[in-house]
């Protein structure tokens, strides 16, 4: 059932309303060690619960806004996760203008998607922009570093808008396929799951963490923090998917396992660039947490793989 105000399902109200409580639950238990304990000792995780607060209500309020505001607004995450991977990278001096043409391609991708022809939101990246960034770049006449360079920027406009783009066009989806919670479900269960999984396999890790799962690539990543996210991440799959998706039992499990085991391996896809150029976080836009590629790290894998892992079973 949809809300008569606002058009939006009421179970979309009645998750954020879950979401807000532990929000508020955690807010007031980070207040209780501050009185009892050195307030200092949690700036951090204060910071933290700030952001999320931030975060949380920007994604509620991009659901209340018509279809076409929410569309923008995650082409505007894509730009600014572009953005700061474009400024972490060393370029050449004739890489400016590929990389303009780069930042063109971005409100192209999600006018495709916004009009909803599919075919073109699905080759334009992947096909035009990889053919058409390395002729740009061959047209300059600039040859050292010339596959470093077209690989790099094909690559980061890839990982960065195309796949979180697929995010975008659940919206282009026919609602009567999950009526009762419409495509905005789809769009949460995804992001909720993504992001819980981060947070179990963190928590899971730091009580139970002894076996680092992959140590030259992030140290702090344990084979317990990975299977204690993997279960708990799945087992909320499993309870969410009949409010939120058309996804049956299993392949709500099989959702679970793929969001968990992918949301892993986009964490620590962008930790290996981290690593690579010398650095801890990619940016210092959200306090606590770093920039915008270290919260997206875990959608930019689990995005495209569930959009059509739900496409090809239900649409």
């Amino acid at each position: 059932m949809n809300n008569p105000l606002l058009g939006i399902p009421n179970i979309i109200f009645i998750i954020f309303g879950g979401i807000y409580s532990l929000l508020c639950l955690g807010s007031l238990l980070i207040y209780r060690l501050k009185q009892r304990l050195s307030a200092r000792d949690y700036q951090e995780l204060t910071k933290r619960i700030n952001a999320w607060w931030v975060m949380v209500t920007i994604i509620f309020c991009t659901f209340l806004v018509p279809e076409g505001f929410t569309i923008t607004a995650i082409g505007f995450l894509s730009f600014f996760a572009f953005k700061e991977f474009v400024s972490l990278i060393p370029t050449r001096r004739t890489d400016h203008r590929p990389i303009f043409w780069a930042y063109i391609a971005i409100p192209l991708q999600f006018y495709w998607i916004y009009i909803g022809w599919y075919g073109m939101f699905i080759i334009f990246i992947p096909l035009y922009m990889a053919l058409f960034l390395p002729m740009r770049m061959v047209l300059i006449g600039n040859t050292k570093g010339f596959m470093a360079a077209a690989s790099t920027i094909n690559w980061l406009l890839l990982f960065t808008v195309f796949c979180l783009s697929h995010m975008a066009y659940f919206l282009k989806l026919p609602d009567s396929v999950n009526e009762h919670a419409s495509n905005y479900g789809l769009i949460l269960f995804l992001v909720l799951l993504a992001q819980f999984n981060d947070v179990m396999q963190f928590t899971w890790g730091k009580l139970l963490g002894k076996h680092p799962v992959l140590s030259t690539v992030s140290p702090k990543k344990t084979t317990e923090g990975f299977i204690g996210g993997l279960i708990i991440t799945t087992l909320l799959a499993y309870l969410l998917a009949p409010y939120l998706t058309p996804l049956t039992v299993w392949e709500s499990i099989g959702a679970g396992l793929m969001i968990a085991t992918f949301g892993f391996i986009g964490d620590v896809s962008i930790s290996a660039v981290k690593r690579d150029l010398n650095i801890k976080d990619s940016g210092t836009l959200i306090p606590g947490h770093g920039g915008i590629l270290d919260r997206v790290d875990s959608l930019i894998y689990t995005t495209p793989l569930f959009f059509h892992y739900v496409y090809y079973l239900h649409y």
